[in-house]
């Protein structure tokens, strides 16, 4: 009976939010970082352009040094070499000049790093994501008295596509769709604890578009953030070498509104394949997969 008032409910979520969704992935001959979906990522997007107008000047500077040294001080040139051992000018630049770049580097670097790792005190949800040979596994912090949420997430198969409702290879690429996503509200702060499993070996939790790369290591608790400011569907990858499977180990962040996460959650803990049928229609605007979704509880 509770299965069939949350598929209910999730229905009629997916008939009066259903609306088009972001999808942010990598792209072919991309040159610059994924779209920033976080304020952490999109200070990491401007640290990288602030960096460019030192990288830049510097390289076609040490660029212009050696042709002037191979065109003007060949030995054809100067039969004689120079017995020059000593210039306190030039020593004195050449020391100053890189001390002053790296402080304009360092400071707001360290603001950055300061931003990624001061966690949130008052986080809206707590998740842990757990990694194994080759796959990660997910856990909600249950509310009181309601039903506690845990899953795992393998990448999705050519052959499972059809089951899944994600033959759309647009919006679920090959090798980074995963039969189960991650499910969070956007605008809210989430608090992710990563660790391995304790027999297993070290991986990495990365998340481009948030700007969030972590190590999961066996027996460790690493914690980070992030704060979603767009709906849409993310992928990132592991990305610690962790084994012959290692570029099949995706992952996907489903981010939604608000109630359809809360209707989501409600949900997953007794059903989670509906749960997730119906938050797809939802987001992709599929009525048939409510249909779905309600038929499988009866």
């Amino acid at each position: 009976m509770r299965n069939r008032i949350y598929a209910a409910l999730a229905g009629m979520t997916c008939l009066l939010t259903a609306v088009g969704a972001h999808a942010d992935q990598p792209v072919h001959w991309q040159m610059g970082m994924q779209e920033a979906a976080t304020p952490i990522m999109h200070e990491i997007r401007w640290f990288e352009q602030y960096t460019l107008w030192f990288i830049v000047p510097v390289t076609l500077f040490v660029l212009a040094l050696l042709i002037v040294v191979v065109l003007k001080f060949r030995a054809s040139a100067n039969p004689v070499p120079s017995k020059t051992s000593h210039n306190t000018a030039i020593e004195v630049v050449w020391t100053l000049a890189p001390v002053l770049i790296l402080l304009f580097l360092a400071f707001p670097s360290f603001n950055l790093l300061n931003a990624q790792l001061t966690q949130p005190e008052n986080p809206d949800v707590t998740l842990k994501a757990t990694a194994t040979q080759w796959l990660w596994s997910y856990e909600y912090t249950a509310a009181e008295g309601a039903e506690p949420v845990s899953f795992d997430s393998y990448m999705l198969k050519d052959q499972d596509r059809a089951a899944a409702g994600k033959e759309d290879k647009a919006r679920y690429p090959r090798l980074l769709a995963v039969d189960n996503e991650m499910v969070v509200p956007v605008g809210k702060t989430v608090r992710l604890l990563v660790t391995a499993a304790p027999t297993d070996v070290i991986h990495s939790f990365a998340m481009p578009a948030f700007g969030v790369k972590i190590d999961a290591v066996p027996g460790r608790l690493n914690e980070t953030w992030f704060k979603a400011e767009k709906e849409g569907l993310y992928y990132g990858q592991c990305s610690e070498l962790c084994g012959k499977d290692h570029a099949f180990m995706p992952i996907a962040i489903r981010v939604v509104s608000e109630q359809q996460y809360n209707t989501w959650l409600a949900a997953a803990g007794s059903d989670l394949n509906g749960a997730n049928r119906a938050l797809m229609a939802s987001v992709d605007g599929a009525p048939r997969t409510v249909d779905v979704a309600a038929n499988e509880t009866n």
